[in-house]
């Protein structure tokens, strides 16, 4: 199934992604994002780097584009507390990933990178009284997204990706190596 573009079909992308978090609570989901990536990225590096199709993302590039998600969203985060009302650019998504380099990234530091900045975050988050999660800043291209509303659709956004990122795996035949 595929999801909406987050651009194009802004609203229906945050309540997929909402949907994916549904009551869980967005803090112990986020946590536990960090042993799956380490998860996902223990397969052996060309089962890893194997991409589906021409012009899709191998699982590497996946955990890649996870990665990018919680650095903008770390910003995103300490902008909305801090400033009133700031602007959110958005970020090419395909365009990281190619000139980021994760299709030959080492899976290790890109897990001991994602680590300390999800911990951070969810520290952030666990600190920040209620109402300053009410909080907006302005997404160039969604409208207003408040901190709570960021932090959940982070939740998930890694849901919705870790799920490609395994579904590229049995795409690839890689799964096994799991």
């Amino acid at each position: 199934m595929r999801s909406p573009d987050p651009i194009t079909e802004a609203t229906a992308y945050q309540q997929h992604l909402l949907a994916l978090v549904g009551d869980d609570d967005p803090a112990l989901a986020q946590e536990s994002t960090i042993a799956q990536m380490r998860r996902l990225l223990t397969i052996p590096n060309p089962r890893l780097r194997t991409r589906p199709a021409q012009g899709e993302w191998s699982a590497i590039e996946v955990a890649g584009h996870i990665l990018d998600a919680e650095i903008v969203y770390s910003a995103r985060y300490r902008w909305i507390l801090a400033h009133d009302e700031p602007e959110l650019i958005g970020y090419d998504q395909d365009r990281w990933v190619e000139r980021l380099g994760y299709q030959d990234a080492e899976p290790n530091d890109m897990a001991e990178l994602f680590e300390p900045l999800r911990r951070a975050n969810v520290a952030l988050w666990r600190k920040t009284p209620s109402g300053d999660r009410a909080r907006v800043g302005m997404h160039r291209e969604r409208g207003p997204e408040s901190f709570e509303l960021s932090f959940r659709l982070v939740c998930g956004h890694d849901r919705l990706h870790l799920r490609q990122a395994w579904q590229t795996l049995e795409a690839t035949g890689a799964a096994d190596a799991a």
